[in-house]
């Protein structure tokens, strides 16, 4: 097989020529209909996203592979376009969904952007399907003020909020286990400055206030954080028995867990948000990932389809498997292949959004259930909060893990755990 880089990859796809550059059944196969084309905005050469962006393209690249294979979609073959795209600027996120446009795509599947809704904006006179993990409780806020415009964009997870909202659920899950006892009820909160990271400590902060623990501190970082000691000097002065780090970038976890592990608050229970989901985290922190949690709201189950789906990925891409957008490029394009069967007619787009919103799907990474008035999956644990699932396969199941002889390990929500959370190696 050619040896494949992101830069192969990518320019690949973006020719139309994933096939050619992706040995697999359906390459030989004398395609006679006009291929249905789904846009992938991805992350090439900006500062963020990156990890992220090539999980979910790969995650797709996948999935279609597999339809081709199987005789592609109403007789058509499934095709990448694929476009480079900043994260954090709005131009370049319109500029983005506007590539998409003109390359007439049916559909867009997109991991997510910091910025919604200027690339929401841009889609809503095409309204081709929309479909992103984007996270944001702003851009289904968004969808329920003006559902008509809006009504193509659908958010294949829930809302960041949730991490806020479920924070000490799962802290009172972890002290009952008997393995964690906390030495006091305070929480310290590390907070990144974008509106994503902000809203997830609103959001834990609001909940906290109704739990058995306290917020003790806040604490401010900004991105790019070249030297984690200041931080970890006042988390030792606050010696709070529960932190939470509300960052997001993989590469800066991996240092700060370096520079915990030399210099730890002890017996504390730490949380990372997200980032370390992102394959270089366990590259680049080691063993002293070891003792380290963290969550996301969308990733792949260790069920029997979440393994089989990782037994696949891992054949076709080696190395570390990113555990969110992996899975919901697969699911997307899975869930649209369901859609576009269903209606009998790709260019519909109305009846084929129609469609998803009326028909849940079930996928490597849970339930999504797109009929409700935010047009974003419901999470689960159900936490109290807009929109939850009281039933595991009602909904997307927010997964819990701890990393484990430098492997990631579910140990909530008991439902579908790997592993029991084990004492991390700063307690005594």
């Amino acid at each position: 097989m050619t040896k494949l880089t992101r830069r192969t990859l990518v320019q690949a796809a973006a020719a139309g020529g994933v096939a050619a550059a992706f040995p697999s059944p359906f390459v030989s196969r004398a395609w006679a209909a006009e291929p249905i084309v789904l846009g992938v905005p991805t992350s090439q050469t900006a500062a963020a996203g990156v990890a992220d962006d090539l999980d979910h393209l790969n995650g797709t690249t996948l999935a279609m592979e597999e339809i081709n294979a199987a005789g592609g979609i109403l007789g058509r073959p499934l095709k990448l376009f694929v476009t480079d795209v900043d994260k954090l600027s709005p131009e370049s996120c319109q500029q983005a969904i506007a590539a998409c446009i003109d390359a007439k795509v049916h559909a867009i599947s997109n991991a997510f952007v910091f910025v919604p809704i200027p690339a929401m904006d841009v889609s809503a006179k095409y309204k081709c399907p929309y479909l992103q993990g984007n996270t944001q409780r702003a851009a289904t806020e968004a969808f329920k003020k003006d559902p008509v415009k809006y009504s193509h964009v659908f958010q294949t997870d829930p809302s960041e909020v949730h991490y806020g909202y479920t924070y000490p659920i799962w802290l009172d899950a972890m002290e009952k286990t008997g393995t964690w006892k906390p030495k006091n009820r305070k929480v310290h909160i590390v907070q990144e400055q974008v509106a994503y990271c902000q809203t997830i400590s609103r959001a834990a902060q609001e909940a906290l206030k109704k739990s058995s623990f306290e917020v003790a501190k806040v604490t401010d970082i900004q991105f790019p954080v070249q030297d984690w000691g200041p931080v970890i000097q006042e988390l030792k002065e606050v010696d709070a028995g529960a932190i939470m780090i509300d960052h997001w970038v993989a590469a800066e976890y991996a240092a700060f867990c370096k520079q915990f592990q030399a210099d730890p608050v002890p017996d504390s229970l730490v949380y990372l948000q997200y980032g370390p989901s992102q394959p270089e985290f366990l590259t680049l922190a080691g063993e002293a990932a070891n003792g380290f949690c963290w969550s996301t709201v969308l990733g792949v189950y260790a069920d029997e389809k979440g393994n089989a789906f990782r037994a696949k990925y891992k054949q076709r891409f080696p190395g570390v498997m990113g555990l969110v957008y992996t899975g919901n490029g697969y699911d997307i394009a899975h869930y649209l292949k369901a859609a576009w069967e269903a209606t009998g007619d790709p260019q519909n787009f109305k009846a084929v959004c129609d469609w998803i919103r009326a028909n849940p799907y079930r996928g490597v990474c849970g339930y999504m259930n797109m009929n409700n008035e935010y047009q974003e999956s419901a999470h689960f644990p159900d936490n109290g909060y807009e929109i939850t699932a009281t039933e595991l396969e009602k909904g997307v199941s927010q997964l819990y893990v701890q990393v484990q002889d430098v492997e990631h390990k579910i140990i909530y929500p008991y439902e579908i755990k790997e592993s029991a959370l084990k004492p991390a190696p700063w307690w005594s």
